[in-house]
């Protein structure tokens, strides 16, 4: 037999036909639909979507709320020395955590890092009554994007990712997303007809994330291209633009974890945080120092009120379309993003685990949007820079463009490096996501074959392309949002079930295990309890 014949045989050999054919068949179906009729195919996704975020916006914020509550117990709590298995660690802390920080927000945060904070000093969230392009508008425009970009939207990719290996590597549950059921099903029966509609599920939400990013990182390009040297790329140059990217990122995909993603995580890391502090020294330092100190104190002061605010007086309009949105987007992710956490944190604790997915995430992520979303609004508001007309022209994608060329000496350099950043944070999402769609249609393989990962690779990419030149991205965008609606669900189960087994391995954290809720303690009566307490006194 060939090599060719051999890797074909290994690619027929491995795939789980199921979750295979339906999640490929539904994306399929999803793009067909929009390419035959992209105004009504639009207009149902869109309404599902409004219906949703209409009913259900107090769910997600109490849910995502709660998240953040369970990992910051198990951060400081009892059951945070538990393991995640029992071999050592396969990587050291920092390429984990970078690992972790480029597969999940990372080139969204790098993306709305200029625009975010001007969205909101323009049009100031109803929480506050406070004037526009204010400057007190100003703190709470850095407060609003670090609440939205920090502890909470990384809190049901963690936990995800600890219900997935939890129950993988304690328990022998199957690597897939559907192991969280294990202790609903057990893990032998997490095969059955449920554990695949999650998986099946699993894989459009993550096809359609990924693909909707691969199109707003190429429109940044794009539209990029026009606003600095007024070059117009017609449906072919988008094509190109998408086609070079997927070419970038399957590379890395098929040279795998180590080689690959590792690397490129680690070096992710490293020019992030020297751009990073080039803004800073470069950017009107002691103002943004002042500007983040305030910011970061209104976020951590108010963190709870924002977290439930639901913009009741207003029909839940603001709330839905920048709040509850962001948190529906990351549930739509979960599925990819905690099936690699799951993936490399072999050997981790529990208590690493939830560290590293809200608490070193968010000293990464703080720093960043009052940095560089602080020296946005700071510019903006001083006169030094106009972005917000540019943003308003263009989109938020040339907001990178207007800030960092702005900065004086090194302007030109660090907006190469954004650039540079934003790809390759880019290139490590899609990577551990086309990973972890290649492992759940493979039945749970930790290393699926090299056909199995550039064919979910090319078809993320074709899905990209096609949709960008019919104009469906944005009803991408709202078909991941509604996939992350059921996964909110998925995610509870996978808290409560680790809860519940948490309970049953060391015993209750709050109440010892012979205390009853409801009703007097089994083997006991008032009457034996009086008798009890005469014999002791005798």
């Amino acid at each position: 037999m060939s090599t060719s014949d051999g890797a074909v045989g290994e690619f027929l050999d491995e795939i789980e036909p199921t979750i295979f054919a339906f999640g490929a068949g539904i994306t399929l179906l999803f793009v067909a639909a929009f390419a035959v009729s992209p105004d009504a195919a639009y207009s149902v996704v869109n309404g599902i979507q409004g219906w949703i975020l209409g009913q259900f916006n107090w769910f997600f914020l109490i849910v995502m709320l709660g998240f953040v509550l369970f990992l910051g117990f198990l951060i400081f709590g009892p059951w945070g020395k538990l393991t995640m298995g029992d071999e050592d660690p396969e990587y050291s802390f920092f390429s984990y955590f970078a690992m972790m920080y480029s597969a999940g927000l990372a080139a969204g945060i790098v993306f709305w890092g200029p625009a975010e904070a001007l969205f909101h000093y323009s049009t100031v969230p109803p929480i506050y009554d406070v004037a526009a392009e204010s400057a007190a508008a100003m703190p709470i425009a850095v407060q609003y994007s670090i609440f939205h970009w920090s502890l909470t939207q990384w809190s049901c990719f963690t936990v995800m990712g600890l219900g997935i290996g939890y129950f993988v590597y304690n328990y022998d549950a199957p690597l897939r997303v559907s192991a969280v059921l294990t202790p609903v099903l057990g893990a032998d029966n997490v095969d059955g007809a449920l554990g695949k509609l999650v998986d099946i599920l699993a894989v459009f939400a993550t096809l359609g994330g990924v693909a909707t990013s691969l199109g707003f990182i190429g429109s940044q390009f794009i539209t990029g291209l026009n606003f600095q040297w007024g070059i117009q790329l017609g449906d072919l140059g988008t094509i190109l633009v998408i086609t070079g990217m997927t070419v970038i990122f399957t590379i890395s995909l098929v040279l795998g974890v180590d080689k690959g993603i590792r690397r490129l995580s680690n070096f992710n890391m490293v020019v992030f945080l020297l751009l990073m502090a080039a803004t800073l020294i470069f950017g009107p330092t002691i103002r943004i120092l002042e500007l983040g100190t305030q910011a970061t104190g209104r976020f951590v002061g108010e963190f709870f009120q924002t977290s439930l605010f639901t913009d009741f007086t207003n029909g839940g309009s603001w709330s839905n379309a920048w709040t509850v949105f962001y948190w529906l987007w990351p549930l739509a992710w979960s599925p990819f993003a905690g099936l690699f956490i799951a993936r490399i944190s072999r050997g981790r604790s529990v208590r690493e685990v939830a560290f590293a997915g809200i608490g070193a995430t968010s000293m990464a992520t703080i720093p960043w949007f009052a940095i560089v979303g602080g020296s946005a609004v700071i510019m903006q508001h001083s006169g030094a820079a106009n972005i917000l007309g540019p943003v308003t022209e263009y989109s938020e994608a040339v907001s990178g463009y207007v800030l960092f060329g702005a900065l004086p000496l090194v302007g030109t350099v660090l907006l190469f490096a954004f650039l540079v950043l934003v790809t390759t944070f880019f290139v490590t999402s899609a990577d551990s996501s086309t990973l972890a769609v290649s492992m759940m249609t493979t039945g749970g393989k930790e290393h699926p074959s090299s056909i199995n990962r550039v064919f979910w690779a090319v078809l993320q990419g074709l899905v990209a392309s096609i949709l960008m030149v019919v104009g469906g991205v944005n009803a991408l965008q709202s078909a991941a949002i509604i996939t992350g609606a059921p996964f909110a669900l998925v995610c509870l189960v996978a808290m409560l079930g680790l809860i519940r087994t948490f309970q049953k391995e060391t015993g209750g954290a709050l109440l010892q295990d012979k205390t009853n809720v409801f009703g007097r303690p089994s083997g006991s009566d008032s009457t034996s309890g009086r008798v009890q307490v005469a014999q002791d006194d005798d």
